[in-house]
């Protein structure tokens, strides 16, 4: 984790040359310590923030979509839906990934719900 965070405030340093050639275009010659201190103050803040928002794969349920499959509830031909990870529940790795219609899909949603493995 500190060698992520180290490289990170370091990727973030890069953006250094790009503000101190405004500041000294700005005729602002003194501000490229300004500059540095600037972006390690950003990079400490943003780590976190962005770590949040890009890790948290819960925020936003991950679907796989495909056309033309059978329905694994109904076994009609349609365009299938398959919830594939959030916060409870993950099936990235799944070796035999079920696909449903849109109806059966809502269906196992609904199940999911109430068996708590979704939250609204």
């Amino acid at each position: 984790m500190i060698k992520k965070y180290i490289f990170y405030l370091f990727r973030w340093q890069l953006s250094t040359p790009i503000l101190a050639v405004v500041i000294w275009m700005m005729h602002d010659y003194g501000n490229l310590a300004a500059t540095i201190t600037a972006n390690l103050i950003g990079g400490l803040l943003f780590f976190w923030v962005d770590r949040f928002i890009f890790k948290n794969s819960y925020l936003l349920p991950l679907w796989e979509i495909k056309e033309n499959i059978i329905c694994s509830g109904c076994g009609q031909k349609a365009k299938g839906f398959r919830l594939v990870k959030t916060k409870n529940y993950d099936r990235l790795n799944d070796p035999h990934p079920e696909f449903r219609c849109e109806t059966c899909s809502s269906i196992k949603l609904t199940e999911l719900k109430q068996r708590g493995v979704l939250t609204e």
